[in-house]
């Protein structure tokens, strides 16, 4: 969804930031409430979209340290822990680094790291690139689909980005607070409308195949404009 329609207002309410008006939260048929939210926070991690609201240390060490320490994780699993999941984010070499000196990409890696140390299964990325140059864009995104193919964690992110989303397996559209659009991403990216009212923006291979489809010698290609199509959601 764009600005306004209610994406990070979701993301609070999923952690408990926020408490729901009507309705209940449930988390593996546990129902997110005062007596029950400190747990649910073991499983469920967040990455704001300025990371540097969410740094405490003065080193990538010690910043992934303070959230083990405050779990009461014991020194010598914090330090494999911490030796480890820098080096799956590929910021091991960067652990004795002031956080505020890192690129936009790195302070998104470290913060994953700090998750993942914690063993939560849900991730939630809110925004998490938006403040990143292109290279920082491809780098989450990879990452994303490394921490739900190889990790097997539960990603989720909120982004009004349609070229990051077309690589999830569901996608969401929110406008004004409300589901507009619930599906795979091939079948919400054909609702052109759809997007069009939401003001988000069709990734660039889609707009190149919108193009091709209005040129009489393309258009008539029915396996050609069906390739594309499919070459799309691969990339």
């Amino acid at each position: 969804g764009h600005n306004g329609s209610g994406k990070s207002t979701i993301a609070k309410l999923m952690i408990g930031l926020l408490e729901p008006s009507s309705g209940t939260i449930y988390y593996d048929d546990q129902p997110l409430n005062e007596n029950t939210v400190y747990d649910i926070r073991k499983k469920v991690g967040i990455v704001f979209q300025n990371p540097d609201n969410q740094f405490v240390g003065y080193s990538v060490r010690y910043d992934i340290a303070f959230g083990l320490e405050n779990h009461q994780v014991p020194r010598s699993e914090m330090i494999r822990l911490i030796d480890e999941y820098t080096r799956k984010v590929g910021m091991e070499n960067e652990l004795d680094r002031e956080p505020q000196t890192l690129s936009g990409g790195q302070k998104q890696r470290v913060a994953i790291a700090g998750i993942l140390a914690l063993d939560c299964d849900i991730i939630i990325l809110d925004e998490a690139t938006s403040m990143l140059d292109p290279e920082g864009v491809e780098e989450i995104s990879d990452l994303i689909v490394e921490l739900k193919q190889k990790y097997h964690k539960t990603v989720i992110t909120i982004t009004h980005d349609l070229d990051l989303a077309k690589k999830s397996d569901r996608i969401v559209v929110l406008k004004e607070g409300c589901i507009i659009k619930d599906g795979k991403p091939e079948d919400v990216f054909r609702e052109r409308e759809i997007l069009k009212s939401s003001n988000l923006d069709m990734p660039f291979s889609l707009r190149i195949l919108d193009e091709a489809s209005h040129k009489t010698c393309l258009k008539n290609d029915s396996a050609l404009m069906e390739a594309l199509w499919e070459y799309h959601f691969k990339k």
